[in-house]
């Protein structure tokens, strides 16, 4: 069989580069999420839960999509721009979830999130029972009654100000290395890498082993 070269090149995909300053929301939501107040759910709370829900512990079913279960999402989020919203994880803000809703979701308000047109939401996969869903969220939002905390007026501020300092002096050295990466990865790419060779745009340089 012959293929074309865009039929080649459609095959293809080449594995993306990792930028060290991409990392910065994963350090800001992991220095929320280490203070966050985590609160075990008793059995009559998760029985609850599924009654509203109207969930089998069974066949667990995500309560945005009715895919199945594979995770519990908070749904009202813990951290908005880099800082705690101050929901806590407790079963009161912890719905069922799967993992394309909870990435594609984030931070965004739950109900405007599964009534809009954001990729991979349940109005943008046509899920035909989305309203009913809505309306069993905002039975369980009613019984939970999650009010968020005000976390940085429970502790002195000395102690917040040194914790988000130390935050800062972390996100400051990933610059400072992103910028040392970029120098590092052109000298390697420069003395490794033949871009005039024939054939292949790029190749390795043949190198003596010893």
């Amino acid at each position: 069989m012959t293929w074309s070269d865009r039929e080649i090149l459609a095959c293809f995909k080449m594995p993306g580069g990792s930028a060290i300053t991409g990392r910065v929301t994963s350090i800001r939501n992991v220095f929320v999420a280490a203070i966050v107040p985590i609160i075990r759910p008793g059995v009559d709370e998760l029985r609850q839960v599924l009654r509203i829900l109207e969930l089998d512990p069974n066949n667990l079913r995500y309560s945005y999509c009715g895919d199945k279960a594979s995770e519990w999402d908070h749904l009202r989020p813990l951290v908005k721009d880099g800082l705690p919203t101050g929901y806590p994880s407790s079963i009161r803000n912890l719905v069922p979830s799967c993992g394309k809703c909870n990435q594609s979701k984030g931070s965004r308000d739950w109900k405007e999130w599964m009534l809009g047109v954001a990729r991979h939401s349940p109005s943008a996969r046509k899920i035909v029972d989305v309203v009913q869903r809505v309306s069993r969220l905002d039975a369980f939002a009613a019984w939970a009654d999650c009010m968020p905390l005000n976390m940085k007026e429970l502790v002195s501020p000395a102690l917040w100000n040194e914790y988000y300092a130390i935050q800062q002096e972390i996100l400051n050295k990933m610059r400072e290395a992103q910028k040392l990466a970029v120098t590092i990865a052109t000298e390697i790419k420069s003395r490794s890498i033949d871009t005039s060779a024939n054939g292949d745009k790029a190749r390795l340089k043949s190198r003596a082993r010893h």
